[in-house]
């Protein structure tokens, strides 16, 4: 019998979106926006109007209040998880994307589905943060887990120490254990908005609760003990690697953290 599966598909524009049902396009800070005729997130309860600050969490929050099914993932319109078929390789990018059917047997055995985890290589999750970012606000959000969720603090210590990190907030997962990972990310963000100001932040740092919950969804990884399978991920567009190169580069020597 088929699992009740939806996947996420975190977008703000138009584009070609997979053709099978498991994959929900989700029109992310739809409030206020011109109808792209994909399910918006500002319907029932939700956040949408936090979009530029939360980015794809605001799809997350409207799935955890308003969608039923038994698992549920997340992944972007230029992003997906990658078939292990082979015989995809040479076809276009859009039929490279993982099938039902290999969701399905990968969660008969695992937990949790993850992207391929990134590696910073000579510096740990806490000092990129500190050169790509404001660490009073990762500070700050250690002090919240101290106080709300102490039992995390040794994981998220772990997390920080280390030197790779599953990014984008990708995953699929049982809706049950997604449910609970809501309820305890969004007690953290929801305090960390109260207590730290970012008024003068550009557009790209002002997506702050979207960059922290990337590095709090691998603390509950560890904490929770979730038996999971790292894929590779297919980009829909061209990365930019000499952009990247240069932005770290900047980031590392120079102290110019992005814009």
């Amino acid at each position: 019998m088929s699992k009740d599966i939806k996947i996420l598909v975190a977008t703000h524009k138009k584009y070609e979106m997979p053709n099978d049902d498991m994959y929900l396009p989700i029109h992310v800070g739809r409030e206020g926006k011109k109808d792209l005729g994909y399910q918006g997130d500002n319907t029932g309860e939700n956040i949408s109007h936090k979009n530029k600050n939360f980015c794809e969490l605001t799809g997350l929050y409207w799935a955890w209040k308003n969608l039923n099914c038994e698992f549920i993932g997340l992944c972007h319109y230029r992003r997906y998880f990658k078939s292990n078929s082979r015989k995809k390789l040479r076809e276009k990018k859009l039929s490279q994307i993982i099938s039902r059917y290999e969701v399905e047997e990968l969660l008969d055995e695992y937990d949790i589905i993850l992207p391929k985890k990134r590696s910073y290589y000579i510096e740990t999750v806490w000092s990129h943060y500190e050169h790509a970012h404001n660490i009073n606000d990762l500070r700050e959000t250690e002090k919240i887990i101290n106080e709300l969720f102490p039992e995390y603090i040794n994981s998220f210590n772990e997390v920080m120490n280390r030197k790779t990190l599953h990014l984008y907030n990708m995953f699929i997962l049982k809706k049950d254990d997604f449910d609970s990972y809501c309820e305890w990310l969004f007690n953290i963000l929801f305090e960390l908005e109260k207590r730290i100001d970012i008024t003068d932040y550009n557009k790209y740092q002002s997506r702050v609760f979207g960059f922290i919950s990337e590095r709090l969804f691998n603390v509950w990884i560890i904490y929770n003990r979730k038996k999971f399978k790292e894929l590779k991920i297919v980009n829909m567009e061209e990365i930019n690697w000499l952009l990247k190169l240069s932005s770290f580069i900047k980031r590392k020597f120079k102290h110019t953290k992005p814009k």
